[in-house]
């Protein structure tokens, strides 16, 4: 489909505020170090994944609330309040450093996240289709997440320097400030699209007012997943294949300390890593030319690639998990285009939460079951167990029904 060129200039002020937005979110320098301040404080491997649980458990709880609100009111509204809230949790972190504040900075980082999913993707499919350029979400979409590693990226870059200058401090008053940023370029998104149809009134206790509300939303997406065999596999799929590694970046880092590298060099080894993500976001458009087998064979790939990695138990291992995370990256991605292509409803924001509350669920157990096989047999040997359910998934897609 070829875009009008009026409306070229329109698509590029999107993508570049979106991009912005993507980077800004992730340039975040407690990432790499966050898993190792929660160490230094005095927590071990049990209470670190019980924080994970406790951040996915705030998703899972405002992930259909949010995405039914972005529907109803606003989806600019909660791209702007999602990093404010992740600020809020990050000061919380190095002003207090103990288990509660740890727990309450995570419910705050889950909320934000809960606003932005579906939101961001829902904004951007409804712009691009008012443009007439939905064929360039998966583009769009890939160079988004690429964007978020590359912020990801220079907070590897930069966590070291600015720690070794002031500390787990200065490290957590630069993510604020970053959060703060990504808040300010939220304002600029475009946002024009027709609020969801209101059912048609059952009765005549209605108090007359047309404007579809939060429940209208909430139903409307719900109907849609219930009505649509397509779009539930759609949503299944998006679980399936972001859950586990997901859950397996947050532990990245205490798997590179378990290799022998000190703390200023952890960063480095996660460059590694975000490298191949990046790779990995920006072969989307080659990505969509995959069948159901080829598909498969990438996940299969991906966790093969992971498990030899972590039993590597060496530096030279995160090469091949660069190689994985690159297809992990790909292949969620690939998820998201299908489900977007596949809803035909209004209420798009509310079904793609579903979708990220699908996700939430699963990594909840994922992170349970993390924290009772690393404490067994350690982060290395978790690793390599925790992707052999990507082998289901496969088998699953080579059936034809996803």
């Amino acid at each position: 489909m070829l875009v009008a060129p009026a409306r070229v200039p329109a698509t590029r002020r999107l993508a570049a505020t979106l991009y912005g937005y993507a980077f800004l979110t992730d340039l975040v320098l407690l990432y790499p170090l966050y898993v190792l301040l929660f160490a230094d404080t005095g927590l071990s491997v049990g209470q670190i994944s019980s924080l994970f649980v406790l951040w996915a458990a705030a998703g899972i709880v405002l992930e259909v609330p949010s995405g039914v609100w972005a529907d109803a009111v606003s989806r600019r509204l909660l791209l702007c309040l999602a990093p404010l809230l992740a600020a809020a949790g990050f000061a919380l972190w190095v002003l207090l450093p103990s288990y509660p504040a740890f727990a309450v900075g995570f419910l705050l980082w889950g909320a934000g996240g809960a606003l932005r999913s579906g939101a961001l993707e829902a904004l951007v499919f409804t712009e691009l289709e008012r443009l007439g350029a939905a064929d360039r979400y998966a583009r769009l979409i890939g160079r988004t997440r690429t964007a978020e590693v590359l912020g990801a990226v220079g907070s590897g870059v930069l966590a070291g320097p600015v720690f070794a200058l002031g500390g787990y401090l200065a490290v957590g008053a630069a993510s604020v400030a970053t959060c703060l940023l990504a808040a300010a370029v939220a304002a600029r998104f475009p946002e024009h699209r027709q609020p969801p149809a209101a059912p048609v009134p059952s009765g005549g206790d209605d108090e007359g007012d047309d404007e579809p509300g939060w429940l209208d939303s909430l139903r409307l997406g719900l109907r849609e997943v219930r009505a649509d065999r397509r779009v539930r596999a759609a949503v299944l799929l998006v679980a399936a294949v972001t859950a586990i590694w997901g859950g397996l970046d947050e532990y990245t880092g205490l798997l590179a300390a378990d290799t022998g590298m000190a703390e200023v060099g952890v960063p480095l080894l996660l460059l590694l890593v975000w490298a191949g993500m990046t790779v990995g976001g920006l072969l989307a458009p080659l990505g969509e030319r995959l069948s159901h087998s080829g598909y498969a064979g990438l996940l299969v790939f991906a966790a093969a690639a992971t498990a030899a990695g972590a039993l590597l138990r060496h530096p030279a291992g995160f090469v091949l998990l660069a190689a994985a995370f690159a297809a992990f990256q790909l292949a969620t991605v690939l998820a998201d285009v299908r489900l977007q292509a596949r809803i035909t409803g209004s209420a798009r924001a509310t079904v793609t939460s579903l979708a990220g509350m699908a996700t939430d669920l699963t990594i909840v157990a994922f992170y349970a079951g993390y924290g009772l096989l690393a404490g067994a047999m350690g982060n290395p040997a978790a690793f390599a167990v925790a992707v052999l359910p990507y082998l289901l998934v496969a088998l699953w897609l080579l059936t034809g029904r996803a």
